[in-house]
């Protein structure tokens, strides 16, 4: 299924208090491969996980990985960038 979102940006939420945003780049059995990403550890802000989010929607990923390798077994989720819903 992870198929389809390649080369488009994706958000990922982790297990922890963790988002990755980014363009996915790559997948095999044990890790996804983003370029350009956005590694952001929501402990850091006051913002909840769907807001910053939709806020990146609205402004743009803010890169701060040219690229990042993410262990599959930490992710919860996964969605096209375009699929998130402010509403």
């Amino acid at each position: 299924m992870l198929d389809e979102f390649l080369g488009q940006k994706v958000v990922i939420d982790f297990r922890g208090e963790y988002v990755g945003l980014g363009t996915l780049k790559g997948i095999d059995d044990h890790y996804l491969d983003l370029r350009n990403a956005d590694f952001h550890d929501l402990r850091d802000t006051h913002t909840s996980r769907e807001n910053y989010v939709a806020a990146a929607v609205a402004t743009g990923i803010k890169r701060n990985r040219k690229r990042l390798i993410i262990s599959r077994a930490e992710v919860v989720a996964v969605s096209l960038l375009d699929d998130v819903v402010d509403e």
